[in-house]
């Protein structure tokens, strides 16, 4: 399979099940839907654009696999974008949101869990998330 997301070339690190980020895209792909999608970006979700809203659970639901830390950038609308870092891996598995926009990671801040999480309806759609991944892991 071709991955486009960034960071995909150097994602040959392995979480306790032995799989890697690029597994976890392949699983993703099947989850990733409007339900999960942040609220404020549903009208504009597609399954053509799966990927859409879905940064900052995808991100933490990563972290939670590999550790590492969570950063997000700023867009020029405003929004940020959370993306992972894993030592000297740097992946974001939901950059092709942007349609081939280059995005410039060189600003990000870190992300807290905590404060993201303040959001009643980003943790539920995290917890959702995480519940589909574990069953559709479980059924590999």
């Amino acid at each position: 399979m071709s991955y486009r997301f960034y960071g995909n070339e150097n994602c040959n690190i392995k979480d306790a099940r032995g799989l890697t980020p690029r597994d976890y895209y392949d699983i993703l792909d099947k989850i990733w839907c409007e339900d999960t999608c942040a609220p404020h970006m549903r009208k504009d979700w597609s399954a053509a654009n799966k990927t859409l809203g879905q940064c900052s659970i995808t991100a933490f639901l990563m972290q939670d696999l590999y550790g590492g830390k969570v950063y997000g950038i700023i867009l020029p609308d405003g929004i940020r974008h959370c993306f992972n870092v894993v030592g000297d891996v740097m992946f974001d598995l939901t950059s092709e949101q942007f349609q081939g926009k280059k995005l410039d990671y060189s600003a990000a801040v870190e992300q807290s869990r905590e404060e993201h999480f303040l959001r009643t309806e980003k943790k539920d759609r995290y917890l959702y998330l995480k519940e589909k991944l574990e069953e559709a892991v479980a059924k590999r």
